[in-house]
């Protein structure tokens, strides 16, 4: 925070997690909403590098507006891949017992196990995140998204993150059925960092949101979208 006395004249949000990467544990401080009052814009600054002299930490900015990238890239933060597919959610016949879709919480802690259980479990009260388990073919995978507005229409929906981006592959266009079927969306965004493809019919975004991260220790296909304001923070 910037503080005159016990008047809060700006602050920077940031979303703290303790994740494993690889064999070892690392810090994550995604930065989120960043606010000061007119008059102190000009101290503005001194919230961000007082963010960054955090040690130990990975940083991620998933939704820097336009201002805040080119600073960004001056205090050496690298650009995500954010090549994102626009894919209209067209409505598909399922045929017989074989594929399944559900969003029942209890029916999605049976067919979770190990890690995407405990993102489960870590994100299934988080505000901004909805949750599917797709279950085909004796195998399981976990969905998780977010509702998004674009030029004010609440009409899509954003992937964040795919347990089993093989089975994904193979009955995405039934997901993007269902959230078409179950939740109204008419269209899905998927970055195919996340979903590991770009999928069948779909356009590729000409100008895709910009996502960043610093790190010394965390390379670019180690970040993800998890724990963070994208889950936290509907809009």
């Amino acid at each position: 925070m910037l503080v005159d006395g016990v008047r809060v004249l700006g602050a920077y949000v940031a979303f703290y997690s303790r994740r494993r990467v690889d064999d070892r544990m690392e810090n994550f401080c995604n930065l989120s909403a960043w606010c000061v009052l007119e008059p102190y814009r000009s101290h503005g600054l001194r919230l961000l590098r007082a963010m960054l002299a955090q040690d130990g930490y990975t940083f991620t900015d998933l939704s820097p507006s336009g201002n805040v990238v080119p600073l960004n890239t001056r205090l050496n933060f690298q650009h995500l891949d954010t090549a994102t597919a626009f894919v209209p959610n067209w409505p598909w016949l399922r045929l017989g017992k074989r594929l399944r879709i559900v969003s029942d919480p209890a029916t999605i802690e049976k067919s979770l196990n190990d890690r995407d259980l405990q993102i489960y479990r870590d994100h299934a009260g988080a505000p901004a995140a909805y949750h599917l388990a797709v279950i085909a073919d004796g195998e399981c995978c976990y969905v998780m998204f977010r509702r998004d507005s674009r030029k004010k229409l609440r009409l899509f929906a954003s992937i964040l993150h795919v347990g089993n981006p093989d089975l994904f592959q193979r009955v995405a266009r039934h997901v993007y059925s269902h959230l078409l079927t179950h939740h109204g969306i008419l269209v899905t965004l998927a970055e195919t960092r996340v979903v590991c493809s770009r999928p069948r019919y779909s356009i590729l975004l000409a100008s895709p949101r910009p996502k960043m991260f610093r790190s010394s220790r965390v390379s670019s296909s180690q970040v993800d979208y998890l724990y963070s304001e994208l889950t936290c923070v509907p809009w």
